[in-house]
Parts: C-alpha cells; sequence; structure tokens
C-alpha cells in the first residue's frame, strides 16, 4: 500500500521527500495510542520554502494551492518517517488545521486549504477524508504563504 500511496503521489506531479528536521525545540511529530499527531509543515521543495508572501498581495489563490499541496506532501513524509516508512499504517486522516498568511481583506482561506484537502483525499481516497479548520494569519515562519498540521489515526 505505501507503493500504491507513493505512485498516486508521482501521479500528481509529486515525490514524496525525506522527512524535514525540526527547526526548534520541538519534534516533528508525536504518537499517543493510535494517533499520530504531525508539527506544522511548510511549503518546501527542494530543501526551500516554494511559496512566500502573503495571500491576497504577493501570492494568488493558485499559487496558494500549491503551496497548501506541498504541506501535504509534507505531511505524509513526516507520517512515513513515524511509521518506519509504513504508509498502509494509515487509517484516516482525521484533522488539518490550515494557517494562511493573507492580507485582512483576504478572505478565501477555505480555497487555500483545498489544496491540500483535495491531494489527501486524490490520494488516500475517503482515509484521506478529514475535518479541518483554515484560518488567516498575519505571518507565518519563513515568509511561507501557509503552513498546516495534522492528526492521524493510525494502525498500532
Amino acid at each position: 500500500m505505501s507503493d500504491v500511496i507513493e505512485g498516486r503521489l508521482k501521479e500528481l506531479g509529486f515525490t514524496l521527500p525525506v522527512a524535514a528536521a525540526p527547526a526548534a525545540n520541538y519534534v516533528p511529530f508525536t504518537i499517543s495510542g493510535n494517533l499520530l499527531y504531525v508539527s506544522g509543515q511548510l511549503p518546501i521543495e527542494s530543501g526551500k520554502i516554494a511559496v512566500t508572501g502573503l495571500v491576497g498581495r504577493d501570492v494568488d489563490v493558485p499559487a496558494a494551492q500549491r503551496a497548501a499541496e506541498l504541506c501535504a506532501v509534507n505531511i505524509l513524509a513526516q507520517v512515513k518517517a513515524a511509521l518506519n516508512g509504513d504508509l498502509s499504517k494509515i487509517r484516516r486522516i482525521l484533522k488539518l488545521n490550515g494557517f494562511v498568511a493573507s492580507i485582512p481583506e483576504f478572505t478565501e482561506q477555505h480555497l487555500v486549504i483545498n489544496g491540500a484537502s483535495n491531494l489527501l483525499a486524490n490520494v488516500l481516497g475517503d482515509a484521506g477524508k478529514h475535518a479541518r479548520a483554515a484560518v488567516g494569519m498575519a505571518c507565518l515562519p519563513f515568509n511561507a504563504s501557509v503552513e498546516i498540521d495534522a492528526i492521524v489515526e493510525i494502525d498500532v
């Protein structure tokens, strides 16, 4: 199943990267029982933040959706690391919290986070359908346009 998931990602134009190390004094994920909590992931691609700036001023919705997709890919990379490479242990993505750096007048954060939601549903099927929040922020670390964290139900 891990190969199937990574194959679906490739069909969508993404390669699962090696999980990024944390940038400060925290861990990239924690497991409690059958719940995997993934720390906020930024739109990192090829080792750098791929989409920066405020949505509604510096970044349009399609570019921000691409940033959300990259966050989702990086969430899956952390899940793979947490599960010792076995993505088939994903039961379901339970919750995403999406943060969008945007100007005060921007009100389409939900459309931005659809990038991550759609990617996860396309890659994982019903297991990728989740509850979520999509909120606007004044700014995010490293001037990233989007940050997303996740709660994942796993087989233990």
